[in-house]
């Protein structure tokens, strides 16, 4: 449920309190909160407040692409996936579409890791997915075969 209100002829409220950036950056101030403070990670990330890292978990304020670094690295994750998120928060679609057309698929580095293995277990034969390995991998995550 979008929380919005109208301020004069502005809409303010929480346009992104669903998005997977709000509710990943939640999760991390949990995980990271008994090394470090809220303030702790909005210095880190180069925020001049605390305040901009609670707005963007309450999904008050989207996150700006070039915060993207300073941000991940605060919140010790992946910036690719960090960067993945905050583009789905970008809602000038012509500019998500030209950032995906350029850069193609965004592949964070535990992707890549994946696809080491992939490639080191096949010789590089490269080989097309089958049932039976779609099923195998799914099983590695506890997912029940589709």
């Amino acid at each position: 449920m979008l929380l919005q209100y109208m301020k004069g002829d502005k809409m303010v409220g929480r346009p992104y309190e669903n998005s997977r950036l709000a509710k990943y950056v939640q999760k991390r101030v949990l995980e990271l909160r008994p090394g470090k403070t809220q303030a702790q990670i909005a210095q880190e990330a180069g925020f001049l407040t605390a305040n901009m890292v609670a707005m963007l978990k309450r999904g008050a304020s989207k996150l700006p692409l070039d915060r993207v670094p300073g941000l991940a690295k605060a919140l010790e994750c992946d910036e690719r996936m960090l960067f993945n998120m905050a583009l789905e928060q970008i809602t000038d679609e012509g500019t998500a579409t030209a950032i995906k057309k350029i850069f193609g698929t965004v592949v964070t580095e535990n992707e890549v890791a994946w696809l080491g293995l992939l490639r080191e277990a096949s010789d590089n034969t490269d080989p097309a997915p089958t049932k039976h390995s779609r099923k195998v991998v799914r099983a590695i995550f506890g997912k029940v075969a589709a």
